[in-house]
């Protein structure tokens, strides 16, 4: 496993009123919504980077009122449209 190390200011953590652990752990999950939501990442990948398994994972998005299927219309119609 590779490990990252980012150097921020000691303001971030009393800001978030956090431990850096903790803002260390939303900030991955923040990050993994974040790529999934944009459609950058599969829901598998974007689990592993929160560290959560993939039912954890879709509690978080719902958490975040994020999507968690995203269906463009076009292709759909499409699809429809063949079937």
């Amino acid at each position: 496993m590779s490990q990252i190390a980012i150097d921020l200011p000691d303001e971030v953590f009393s800001a978030r009123k956090q431990p850096p652990r903790e803002f260390a752990r939303q900030l991955r999950l923040a990050a993994a919504i974040h790529w999934y939501a944009r459609g950058e990442i599969s829901m598998e990948k974007a689990a592993m980077i929160a560290g959560l398994d993939r039912v954890d994972f879709l509690a978080a998005l719902a958490a975040e009122q994020v999507e968690v299927f995203q269906v463009d219309l076009a292709s759909l119609q499409e699809q429809l449209n063949h079937a």
